[in-house]
């Protein structure tokens, strides 16, 4: 890397700096955040409830309430984790308020953050659940039936550690809890999905 390109990265401004600028009314600040989270956001959602439509609801929830919040964010935590928190706080009332769950297929492609398209059933965990020589609408509409049964923060936990690769102390971060209790939710959720697809697994 040259001195130049060094140069060059050390002017983009930081999350705080932005933060700064947005809370003083900079319309420019608060969009250079949001473009720097808003695919995994909408990652993060459309994992939880598999459907565009509803993904595109809670992206636009999330930064709403992103841009009423940002007056009283403190900088006491890191930004990326305040806004992780609120996307799964609202997805998380997003299902218990009893809206619509979609039934579209796990075959159907998405985005990973490098913009890559993938399978959602290519990310679910372990192989054995996903055997590519085994009937793939068969296993989609099962594994889409086991993930609908699990309660909506066993549902959470289970997409962000399996579908997002997020780590425990992570996932804890943004569910505002102990890693003990994203490992009971883990727990749960693999042993009530291992229930429902053991005749798959």
């Amino acid at each position: 890397m040259t001195d130049e390109q060094q140069h060059s990265e050390s002017r983009m401004p930081a999350d705080t700096e932005l933060i700064v600028q947005a809370q003083r009314g900079n319309m420019n600040a608060f969009e250079e955040l949001v473009q720097r989270y808003d695919k995994r956001v909408f990652t993060i959602a459309a994992g939880y409830v598999r459907s565009a439509d509803d993904a595109k609801d809670i992206y636009q929830e999330v930064f709403l309430r992103v841009y009423k919040g940002l007056s009283k964010f403190e900088l006491r935590s890191e930004f990326s984790t305040w806004l992780y928190r609120i996307t799964t706080n609202v997805c998380l009332s997003h299902r218990s308020n009893g809206k619509r769950l979609a039934h579209t297929s796990l075959d159907e492609l998405s985005q990973d953050e490098e913009g890559q398209p993938y399978a959602l059933k290519d990310s679910i965990a372990g192989d054995e659940l996903t055997d590519r020589h085994t009937h793939n609408e068969e296993i989609s509409e099962r594994v889409q039936q086991a993930m609908n049964k699990l309660s909506p923060k066993q549902r959470m936990v289970f997409t962000l550690k399996h579908y997002e690769g997020y780590k425990l102390k992570e996932i804890a971060a943004m569910l505002n809890c102990t890693e003990g209790t994203v490992k009971k939710y883990l727990f749960e959720a693999t042993a009530r999905m291992r229930g429902q697809l053991k005749d798959l697994v």
